[in-house]
């Protein structure tokens, strides 16, 4: 048997792909707004914060009234509105914290050419001096060992810092962050939704905002993993443009690559543990200034595998320790994210900075949401099933109806994929594709090719499904990554 089936993007349930047919689907990801909120504002004088939302699709009848998903609602229209305040204290904390970077990054260089004059007039590197006889070269050699020594850098590095830390002053304190919040409960009971209206309802309130599904997550911390070592083996001489500021002081070119060394030492300990680093490109806004409050909505948080662990422990550690307020979703309590017991000790410490940092609330509904499409509502119908000549024409005529309101014409395209891949999209037109599923999961794509294709089109029709068992486990693997990937909106 085949279907027919259609996922519209003012749909509040989420469905899985099953039977044999064809369905529709229209996802919401990343920095996409958030179907349920149509404009922004500022909090003061907001009409559509999560609770007013929630609230107003109850009365309209496209939400059942839930006690569990209420309660929610409310509890990020508190977190709201006490995120509006905070912008404003980070933002002038970011205004200090940009002046006393600059001050000191201006006298970090001072000294570095106070310490490189000396070296010059002490002529260790001078390459014209001749010396001559066993004395002077035990002397040469042990005054070129003073200059770098094995643990001379970090001696260095470290003293340069104390010294920084007299002249400019320490570190503007950050403002304290409000709890963000846990949702943990059953499949299908709202969690995702109710995170959503809360992002929705954060436009223009908080300039760095993020919405990631855990699979999303997981290969952009791979593509920052990679950007930054790649970084690192370019920055290897003096023609590096990290090094431009050094490459036109009139000092002995021993001098100065003294001084890459130095800076290429300070970029090391900055980035010596690679995840923080990844964390401190993970939220900020490319369009935007650095300054003011972040905010990371973060769908289905979930411990895979050691990487998992590892990378979500060193990321969200350093985003909640430098402000970041975390809204998140899961099937499992914290506490229980962990039941195969991998890297014991980093999980803990992990745990122990998520409920330092977060409120977490059951949402208890027993009633799977996503099953109550209703069958009476054509703008609610995303299947179409059994296969025959009647589901198959709905399906074409919604296809058609579908692709003639965007006013384009229908053709074949090419969308970027992540690491520097591509994706060939048989049919698309003006941001709505489709594909057939031996197509999208029977070959060899992943979770990157789902967050592509969910990133360039807000309709996806899929048909030909086949009936779903073991007989086809990768096509299932696969048909699985794309849900969780995409369809999770």
């Amino acid at each position: 048997m085949r279907a027919s089936s259609v996922l519209s993007q003012m749909a509040l349930c989420r469905r899985s792909l099953v039977g044999r047919g064809s369905l529709s689907l229209r996802p919401t990801t990343g920095g996409a707004p958030c179907r349920y909120c149509h404009q922004s504002r500022s909090f003061s004088d907001r009409r559509s914060g999560p609770l007013a939302i929630y609230r107003r699709m109850v009365s309209e009848g496209k939400l059942q009234q839930d006690m569990y998903q209420e309660k929610v609602a409310s509890e990020l229209e508190d977190l709201l509105g006490r995120l509006e305040q905070y912008e404003k204290e980070m933002e002038g904390y970011h205004e200090k914290l940009v002046i006393w970077e600059k001050n000191r990054e201006s006298e970090r260089r001072k000294l570095l050419l106070e310490e490189a004059e000396i070296k010059q007039q002490d002529g260790v590197w001078i390459e014209n001096k001749k010396r001559s006889g066993f004395l002077n070269k035990l002397i040469s050699r042990r005054r070129s060992a003073d200059v770098e020594p094995g643990v001379g850098k970090m001696v260095s590095y470290l003293n340069r810092e104390k010294k920084l830390d007299t002249v400019v002053g320490q570190r503007p304190v950050a403002p304290l962050a409000p709890k963000g919040i846990y949702l943990y409960g059953n499949v299908g009971s709202g969690k995702t939704m109710l995170m959503d209206m809360f992002y929705g309802a954060t436009e223009g309130i908080v300039k760095h905002r993020r919405r990631f599904h855990f699979h999303e997550a997981m290969l952009e911390i791979h593509e920052h993993m990679h950007d930054i070592w790649k970084n690192q083996a370019e920055e290897k001489s003096l023609q590096s443009s990290a090094f431009s500021w050094i490459a036109g002081l009139s000092f002995d070119t021993k001098v100065k690559e003294w001084l890459v060394g130095e800076e290429k030492y300070k970029k090391e300990v900055q980035t010596k543990h690679i995840l923080p680093a990844v964390a401190d490109k993970f939220l900020i806004d490319r369009r935007a200034d650095k300054s003011g409050a972040s905010i990371l909505c973060f769908d289905e948080i979930q411990t895979v595998d050691v990487f998992a662990i590892v990378a979500l422990s060193g990321i969200m550690s350093r985003l909640l320790s430098t402000g970041t307020v975390l809204v998140a979703t899961s099937n499992r309590a914290p506490e229980d994210l962990n039941q195969d017991g991998m890297q014991r000790d980093i999980f803990l410490e992990f745990l122990s900075t998520l409920e330092e940092n977060c409120q977490k609330f059951f949402v208890g509904s027993k009633t799977d949401y996503r099953r109550l499409i209703p069958t009476n509502n054509v703008d609610q119908i995303h299947y179409f099933w059994p296969s025959n000549s009647n589901t198959r024409r709905e399906y074409e005529l919604m296809w058609h109806e579908i692709t003639a309101k965007t006013g384009g014409y229908i053709t074949s395209t090419t969308i970027s994929v992540m690491f520097g891949r591509s994706l060939e999209v048989p049919e698309s037109c003006n941001g709505v594709a489709r594909f057939d599923f031996e197509y999208l999961c029977g070959r060899p794509v992943g979770a990157a090719d789902y967050i592509a294709i969910a990133r360039n089109y807000h309709t996806v029709f899929i048909s030909e499904i086949p009936v779903m068992s073991m007989k086809i486990r990768d096509k299932l693997t696969a048909a699985a990554e794309a849900g969780a990937s995409n369809w999770r909106h």
